[in-house]
């Protein structure tokens, strides 16, 4: 039976045969670091197309604003989505410090 946390079922963690996790502490570490830096690059590369075709509008090789605003407004949204998921990662974390064992 997965216990309930805050009304919502928890995955019950699968062991293989020998009483082991499916997936060592390195490797699930491993993974999370992997995902997040992915994040981050994506979070970098709108940031970029936005400034590359904010500079390009401003030099008048490009003429089109609404593509331009398109992207800038892509990017806006994907960083504060990426602020808002560390302030909730950070919330987390303190929940957890708080617990008591």
């Amino acid at each position: 039976m997965n216990p309930l946390v805050n009304g919502v079922t928890q995955p019950a963690i699968t062991n293989s045969g020998a009483g082991k996790p499916s997936i060592s502490p390195g490797e699930a570490q491993s993974n999370f670091a992997n995902s997040l830096k992915a994040a981050i690059e994506q979070v970098n590369d709108t940031q970029v197309a936005s400034n590359s075709k904010t500079e390009a509008m401003a030099n008048g090789e490009i003429d089109d604003l609404h593509n331009v605003m398109i992207t800038a407004q892509k990017a806006s949204i994907t960083l504060e989505t990426s602020v808002q998921v560390q302030r909730k990662v950070i919330d987390a974390y303190k929940e957890i410090m708080r617990m008591q064992i």
